[in-house]
């Protein structure tokens, strides 16, 4: 073990020699690189960043070092391949070459002023409007990532409207055009961002997401856009943490960040934000593995690229939307070449092999030592720190460079407005002269893609939705996954590969990120008060409501038709079947036998009196009221099978009519029969004229009269609102139940209460009549007859009303049996014993006993 240890000390001794010899090249604002040409084209890129010191207590006490970051480095790639692939091109700007010069941009105004400042005036001392540079070569500055550096160096350069091209993300800002009049967006509009990412939502049926953006103005005006359109779409925000700008003196804590994640159990997160804001600076900042989340970002929040290697990283499986560009296939060839051998002078690419291949840099002239410049190369180094495919910040530069190419091209040829003065070798052309035609340039790049500067004309934009992939050994690139088109009709805009998406770490399947999970068929959502809409309980639906879906679309379940009801699980409606109060039905064939059954035995009750009319039993109750009786009653019975069957219009309207009209005999022939017992008595006591009342048959023609009435009565409820077949659909489970609509409730209730006042004058006439001393008086049997009678209707009414269905016509049949059971049983069974079983009672001889003892 020592023998390898002083093995591996040895092989690191000359490096650490070299470093304690030679401390290195000190960071500066005014580190710059050149290269000259015919015409200069100037760069502000955000090469340096700002990385956390290891030697911090705290966010509270968090402090930055200033470090060349090698993904921003790769802008200054993009323009050095372009230039030099202009340069190379005979047919674009013949006889004339580009030259560049790139200075540094910081995240602040302080640095980027000064950076820019130096460029202007040439001179360390920074004296604005004021330049010692007598060239008059360079015709444009291209300037990025974030606004603030393009929308500061802007404010410089419209007083030379000097033409400015920021490659950052499209800012609307940037497009006044009196503000910045020189200044044009290589970036197209975001607009179709948002659509994309809740269209991505809505795929996946995520609608539990949380929110980490930038609070900057760019993050505040997405995430207003995006809670809007997630709102439109039925997802709800789990949480959202708006972060600050970034301030090298104070960060929050990202602990707190961190214990936000984990407490919400949204699985998908969006991410939103620049590298180098605060976003990305925290994210960098954790030191242990994040929680397990789906994030969601765009090309511009590369931190996942910054993180150390990890065995199982946090980020693997973040899906990222990448403004669609054309691929350059001799980019990724020209990446491998550059290296400080083949560019010298360029200080960035010196302090990048420092950091990653261990050549420092002489502190006086800040080049690397001895041969260090011909080892290794930017393609060697982990995706984790450098990526060699061309990014959307290096894709807008290279076009931002071929646009002032074809703009000088086209000027050139031309010759509109311009005056070409050789000096020294030397051409000097004012760059003002370029906009009024930069502004309209249109042109195809080498890639294919067609790229033009004018605002109107970048509104919309397609994406790549890649999917970060990261594995050990430092394994890690994107794969693309799908893509959305804002071109494309609504549904057809998204279209993904779920087989190529890789999701976080331990995921196998796709994520659920859902407050609750959907309702399964056959129940609905129930809200949460004070929750979130997508927050719900799941209730079962009520009675004959089904929900057949599962999704947010069951927030109310759907009443089935009239003609059908739902199934036990309240997923699906069924037929209903069609039913009636049939003579196949138990409940039906019960009371049609009832009503046969007590018809016959009012027919042999007939028989009896008729073959025992001259017994004075029957001939003392007066036996034509009698006849008339037992045969209203037999048709009593019988109008009862009117009600079983199926209804139709014409038993329909029998049936009520019927009922009214035969009952209406029944119960006046009793009222006839009371009243002639009333006569029979006072015709015996002297000094009464009652007999010729008796003889004439005068209680007879009550019967008639009242009958009439009855038929009256119904004629106007037939005139007016006659019954109708109907069906109840509502009554009993799954069935349809064919019955008679009375029509008219109120002729109903009529006929119903005619039947009552003669039901109830018979009972007083018999009440009083009913200790009359008169041998075989039948007052008293009369009397209990329509104290039944009463009794059954009054019943009647409130049962009838309870009942539906089949079971109320049912209680209309039975009220009927029964209230002619009760008179036929009052009225006449007591005399058919006395007739069938006790004949010796059933004499004249016994009558005049009985008067003789009275």
């Amino acid at each position: 073990m020592s023998t390898l240890i002083f093995f591996f000390l040895t092989l690191k001794l000359p490096v650490l020699l070299c470093k304690l010899v030679f401390p290195g090249c000190p960071v500066s604002w005014t580190d710059y690189v050149c290269q000259d040409g015919d015409m200069m084209i100037s760069a502000f890129l955000p090469l340096y960043t700002y990385q956390n010191s290891q030697h911090s207590e705290g966010p509270q006490d968090t402090k930055f070092q200033q470090r060349i970051n090698a993904n921003n480095y790769q802008f200054a790639i993009a323009l050095i391949f372009a230039i030099e692939e202009i340069n190379r091109n005979t047919l674009l700007l013949p006889n004339v070459s580009l030259g560049y010069c790139i200075h540094t941009a910081g995240p602040y105004e302080e640095q980027t002023s000064f950076s820019f400042l130096f460029w202007l005036t040439g001179l360390d001392r920074l004296i604005p409007n004021y330049t010692c540079r007598r060239e008059e070569k360079y015709i444009g500055a291209i300037t990025g990532t974030t606004w603030e550096i393009s929308s500061l160096i802007g404010t410089y350069l419209r007083l030379y409207n000097y033409p400015q091209l920021a490659f950052g993300t499209f800012e609307p800002n940037l497009n006044d055009p009196v503000k910045f009049p020189s200044l044009y967006q290589m970036a197209t509009k975001e607009s179709s961002l948002v659509l994309g990412m809740v269209s991505l939502m809505v795929y996946f049926r995520w609608n539990w997401v949380g929110l980490i953006i930038s609070e900057d103005e760019k993050g505040v005006q997405f995430v207003s856009e995006l809670i809007l359109e997630l709102e439109r779409n039925s997802v709800c925000v789990a949480f959202m943490e708006m972060l600050p700008v970034m301030n090298v003196h104070y960060i929050v804590d990202p602990n707190i960040i961190q214990n936000r994640i984990e407490a919400s159990t949204a699985k998908v997160i969006i991410c939103y934000g620049d590298t180098e804001s605060s976003v990305g600076i925290i994210f960098r900042m954790w030191e242990h593995v994040l929680p397990w989340r789906t994030w969601v970002t765009t090309s511009k929040w590369e931190v996942f690229t910054a993180m150390k290697h990890l065995f199982l990283d946090s980020f693997h499986g973040t899906l990222i939307f990448s403004q669609h560009h054309g691929e350059i296939p001799t980019f990724k060839y020209f990446v491998k070449k550059v290296s400080p051998s083949r560019y010298p002078e360029d200080i960035f690419l010196a302090r990048l092999w420092e950091i990653y291949f261990n050549c420092p840099l002489l502190p006086a002239s800040c080049t690397l030592v001895e041969n260090c410049s011909y080892t290794g190369s930017l393609e060697w180094l982990p995706w984790y720190h450098f990526d060699s495919a061309m990014s959307d910040g290096s894709y807008h530069v290279y076009n931002a460079v071929y646009a002032v190419a074809h703009t000088l091209h086209k000027v050139l040829m031309q010759q509109v407005d311009m005056q070409v003065v050789k000096n020294g070798g030397r051409m000097k052309f004012p760059p003002w002269k370029l906009n009024h035609i930069l502004k309209n340039i249109q042109f195809t790049n080498p890639s294919g893609d067609a790229v033009n500067l004018h605002p109107s004309e970048k509104l919309h934009v397609e994406y790549d939705i890649l999917n970060f992939w990261n594995f050990p050994q430092g394994l890690g690139y994107k794969v693309k996954v799908g893509t959305f088109s804002p071109f494309y009709p609504p549904g057809q805009q998204l279209s993904l590969s779920e087989d190529k998406i890789k999701w976080s770490t331990g995921v196998r399947e796709t994520p659920i990120s859902v407050c609750s999970e959907s309702c399964v068929p056959g129940f609905r959502k129930s809200f949460r008060e004070g929750k979130a809409v997508c927050c719900f309980d799941c209730s079962l639906c009520p009675e004959n409501e089904i929900s057949n879906e599962t999704g947010k679309y069951m927030e109310q379940c759907v009443k089935c038709p009239d003609d059908q009801y739902a199934n036990t699980e309240q997923t699906h409606c069924l037929q209903k079947a069609v039913t009636f109060l049939s003579y196949e039905n138990p409940l039906g064939i019960t009371l049609a036998s009832m009503a046969l059954a007590s018809s016959t035995l009012t027919g042999l009750i007939l028989v009896v009196f008729v073959k025992h009319q001259n017994t004075p039993v029957v001939k003392a109750n007066n036996r034509t009221l009698s006849y008339i009786l037992l045969i209203s009653l037999i048709f009593c019975f019988l109008c009862s099978l009117l009600f079983i069957g199926q209804p139709n219009t014409t038993t329909c309207i029998l049936q009520q009519i019927t009922f009214g009209v035969i009952f209406t005999v029944a119960v006046s022939t009793v009222l006839a029969k009371t009243i002639t017992v009333v006569l029979a008595f006072k015709i015996t006591m002297p000094g009464r004229r009652m007999r010729g009342l008796l003889k004439s048959g005068t209680p007879k023609c009550i019967i008639p009269i009242c009958t009439i009435i009855q038929i009256i009565i119904c004629g106007i409820w037939l005139g007016t609102s006659p019954p109708y077949v109907d069906t109840d659909a509502h009554s009993e489970h799954g069935q349809i139940i064919i019955l008679c609509n009375k029509g008219s409730v109120t002729a109903f209730y009529c006929v119903l209460g005619y039947l009552w006042a003669l039901s109830m004058g018979s009972f007083t006439v018999a009440f009083l009549a009913r200790n009359l001393p008169d041998t075989f008086n039948e007052a008293k049997y009369l009397t209990f007859s329509m104290l039944v009678f009463c009794s059954v209707w009054v019943t009647f009414l409130p049962v009838y009303h309870s009942a539906k269905g089949k079971v109320m016509v049912a209680v209309e049949v039975f009220s009927i049996l029964a209230s002619s059971i009760g008179l036929l049983g009052c009225i006449f069974i007591p005399k058919c014993y006395i007739i069938l079983m006790r004949p010796d009672k059933n004499s004249l001889k016994v009558m005049r006993d009985r008067v003789r003892l009275k």
